[in-house]
């Protein structure tokens, strides 16, 4: 055997050993939780034999606590980048097998240059988390490496998407890096997030509470919204990544990626000219809405089990990919509140960083009244509403199906917000009250001292009513461009999108607003 092919034995051996990632018996354990390992999950996000690992050979430097003489497999990362359908991504899984994934210095280093590289491409990157924490061993390097990474977090925002994974623990600092990202896929049973542990809570507060309860998959779509999607198993996480992916721009210079559309653009929908309920109190799915108007009837719904008072999805038109906020009647009858103003805030302000056209579906009553949301601060939650429809700048659709009141009627992309195209059917009542509290208030001196109190509040009720439940007072003023039939939606709005498409907006040059965070 030559030189040449003794050195490429070595290298075959070498890269083998690594490919064992934490041993035979470590790998099995981790399967038997029902979880991929790490290079299993590289290997079934990008597309077949595309992927291309990235320095496989990293070792720590850790010399403290006998460190110097334990190998960590790839230490506990592995990198590199690949294909997803076509289009090239930068990725890192940690590997719970190796030393719990745990994240020391070098291992962050690998992942510092996976993010830097996708900067340089201009191209997504996908973290997988599935750590211990930091390597304790390693002290304060450990916590520079996270530094390191939430840095890079923050320069990326807003440039190439970045999307977050978690497939396992992921405790104290780690939670804040997919914190700081776009999109978050949560593992149900298998992961967890949470700043302190069920056994510090413990300990300093006296509450028992567990692991699931205090930071699984569903307590974060649910309750804190701090994740965007519950998964089934790795696998289904691993193949929402991809589907997302596909609405998705490389980075904030392109557009986002359209198809041949396989819907007729001029497709009616009969079935939403009955859609809206005879009785104002009467609820109805906006999901239907949205299915009779986009294309195939498909879209991609994040945060599906938080504030579902809102629906926020990516779907497309003719091809095109939008993004939708719409209120949804059927929960909360549609009212703005705390949580459901930052699910579309985050969603709008997503939207407008990568140049995805926007479609606003109007239902809304108002606000969410009671002490809890004033102290809540639903006055500061609300207003980042405001803010970021009147800061995008991309297309901005407008569509009122039913109710539209006072700030509410604002709030959701409203003319006055930007909204570039705004359309109404004919049963939009587009006023600063409903007509019970507007008769109310104008007419209570009359009221009271009727003969009939009764029946003069429901004559004023109903004249209210005649005068201001409409869309045509709005649309007299310009407010609302066309008042359209129900059935017509979809060629309207795909042809709105299609003018408005290459809109250039520019706002007055500064560092940065201060947002009402």
């Amino acid at each position: 055997m030559g030189i040449v092919e003794e050195k490429i034995k070595e290298l075959k051996e070498r890269e083998a050993k690594i490919l064992q990632m934490g041993g035979e018996k470590a790998v099995a354990k981790h399967k038997e939780k029902g979880k991929l390992s790490a290079r299993e999950r590289i290997e079934r996000l990008f597309d077949p034999g595309t992927f291309q690992e990235i320095d496989m050979f990293v070792k720590h430097r850790c010399t403290n606590f006998g460190m110097e003489t334990k190998e960590i497999p790839a230490d506990g990362v592995v990198t590199g980048h690949g294909l997803v359908e076509g289009r090239p991504i930068f990725a890192y899984a940690q590997d719970f097998t190796a030393r719990a994934g745990s994240l020391g210095e070098m291992h962050a280093k690998k992942i510092c240059k996976v993010m830097d590289l996708a900067m340089k491409a201009g191209v997504p990157i996908v973290g997988m988390n599935d750590s211990g924490g930091a390597r304790i061993q390693e002290g304060v390097d450990a916590l520079s490496g996270y530094g390191e990474i939430f840095f890079r977090n923050s320069n990326a925002s807003g440039v190439i998407p970045q999307i977050s994974a978690i497939m396992g623990p992921t405790a104290g600092g780690a939670v804040y890096s997919p914190a700081m990202t776009d999109w978050i896929f949560m593992v149900k049973k298998t992961s967890y997030m949470f700043i302190t542990g069920p056994n510090v809570i413990k300990a300093v507060t006296g509450e028992e509470i567990s692991f699931e309860d205090l930071g699984g998959a569903m307590a974060h779509n649910q309750k804190s919204g701090v994740a965007h999607f519950a998964c089934e198993d790795d696998e289904d996480a691993i193949d929402n990544i991809r589907a997302l992916l596909g609405y998705l721009p490389s980075n904030n210079m392109e557009d986002p990626p359209a198809v041949a559309p396989t819907d007729d653009p001029r497709r009616v929908s009969p079935e939403l000219d009955s859609i809206i309920p005879d009785s104002p109190k009467a609820a109805y799915d906006v999901k239907n809405v949205i299915k009779a108007i986009v294309d195939n009837g498909e879209f991609f719904e994040p945060h599906k089990y938080f504030a579902q008072n809102m629906v926020i999805c990516f779907a497309r038109l003719n091809g095109r990919v939008i993004g939708i906020i719409a209120n949804q009647p059927k929960f909360m009858a549609g009212c703005l509140d705390i949580n459901a103003s930052d699910k579309a805030t985050r969603f709008i302000r997503f939207c407008d960083a990568f140049n995805i056209p926007m479609l606003t579906i109007a239902d809304v009553p108002g606000y969410l009244p009671g002490s809890h949301q004033e102290h809540g601060g639903i006055i500061r939650h609300g207003a980042k509403l405001l803010w970021c429809y009147s800061e995008a700048t991309v297309p901005k659709l407008l569509l009122v199906t039913r109710k539209d009141y006072g700030g509410s009627y604002l709030a959701m992309c409203s003319k006055h917000l930007g909204a570039d195209m705004a359309f109404a059917w004919p049963t939009a009542e587009i006023a600063v009250m409903g007509a019970e509290g507007a008769a109310n208030i104008i007419h209570a001196r009359e009221i009271k001292n009727a003969d009939d109190p009764v029946a003069k509040r429901a004559e004023k009720i109903a004249e209210y009513d005649n005068l201001f439940s409409n869309p045509y007072v709005a649309a007299s003023r310009g407010f609302v461009d066309a008042v359209i039939v129900p059935s017509e939606t979809r060629p309207r709005l795909i042809q709105a999108l299609e003018v408005m498409v290459t809109k250039r907006e520019t706002k007055p040059a500064k560092k940065h607003g201060n947002i009402p965070v």
